[in-house]
C-alpha cells in the first residue's frame, strides 16, 4: 500500500486499518471486492482488495475472499474492535468482460457468506454491474464515498446482484 499524507491506497491482495481520523482509505475495483469493516464505537475500520473467490478451505492467501476478510477482521479485533459492533459495507464485483466466466458475481457471492457466516452485520453494498468503482472510507467512522469509473470494457446485459447504498455517498 502507497501512503501520500492521510490517504492509503490499497492494491489487489493489500488491506489497510486505521483508527486515524484524518486518514481515508481508497481503491479502484472492477471485478474484485472490497469489504470496508468497521468498529463504530471503538472508532476503527479497514478495507481489502481481494481478487478470486475460493482457495480452498484453510486457504491463507489474501487474494481470496475468505482469508481477505478474516485477515481484516483479525487485524481489527487485535488493535480494540469487538466482532458484534462491526459493520460491514461490501463494493465491486462487476463483470468486467463479455464472453468470460463472472468472477465478479463470484467475488461478490463469497464475500457475503463468509460475513453472515461470521456474523459481521452488512449495512451497505453496491455489487455487481458492468463498471469499475472508486471508493474511498474515512475508517474511524464508517463513511464510504463511491464513483463509477466509465463504461466496463465489454459491457453485458445482466441484471447487477441487489443495490442497498445506504451510509455511502456518490460523488
Amino acid at each position: 500500500m502507497t501512503r501520500a499524507g492521510k490517504v492509503i491506497h490499497v492494491v489487489q491482495g493489500e488491506n489497510a486499518i486505521s483508527d486515524d481520523p484524518d486518514v481515508v482509505i481508497t481503491t479502484i475495483l472492477g471485478s474484485c471486492v472490497s469489504a470496508c469493516i468497521f468498529d463504530p464505537e471503538r472508532g476503527i475500520g479497514g478495507m481489502n482488495h481481494f481478487l478470486l473467490p475460493e482457495d480452498g478451505p484453510g486457504g491463507t492467501d489474501i487474494r481470496y475472499a475468505a482469508a481477505a476478510i478474516e485477515q481484516l477482521l483479525n487485524g481489527l479485533m487485535r488493535r480494540g474492535a469487538v466482532r458484534s459492533r462491526m459493520r460491514s459495507k461490501l463494493f465491486g464485483g462487476a463483470r468486467m468482460m463479455a464472453g468470460l466466466p463472472d468472477i465478479g458475481r463470484r467475488n461478490a457471492e463469497a464475500a457475503q457468506r463468509f460475513l453472515q457466516a461470521e456474523g459481521v452485520a452488512m449495512v451497505a453494498r453496491d455489487l455487481g454491474g458492468v463498471q469499475a468503482r472508486r471508493i474511498r472510507l474515512w475508517p474511524v467512522v464508517g463513511r464510504v464515498q463511491l464513483q463509477f469509473v466509465g463504461a466496463a470494457m465489454l459491457p453485458v446485459r445482466e441484471t447487477p446482484m441487489p443495490t442497498q447504498t445506504p451510509d455511502v455517498e456518490l460523488f
